[in-house]
């Protein structure tokens, strides 16, 4: 059975290294969201933020502002859903 995200610190000190954006708004947005929730989280929300956390800042604030909807690799139930939670934070 695999250690899941909130029982292992490495894992959440890796999210919260992998949240650090290049762009003030996403840093904004993503530190004010884990502030509020990274103790909540669940695998598939993990899951979700990291692949979100894959894109170029550009892109991920074009998703966060609800300028785009995600396409390709991130336009999975999951994401969409915490990208919701992410715009409403």
């Amino acid at each position: 059975m695999s250690v899941n995200h909130q029982a292992d610190p490495v894992k959440r000190a890796r999210l919260r290294w992998r949240a650090r954006r290049g762009l003030l708004e996403n840093d904004l947005i993503i530190t004010r969201f884990l502030d509020a929730h990274e103790e909540t989280l669940t695998d598939e929300e993990v899951d979700a933020f990291s692949r979100l956390m894959e894109l170029a800042d550009n892109e991920l604030m074009d998703l966060l502002l609800a300028r785009k909807e995600p396409s390709g690799d991130v336009d999975l139930p999951h994401v969409h859903a915490l990208l919701g939670r992410l715009r409403a934070a």
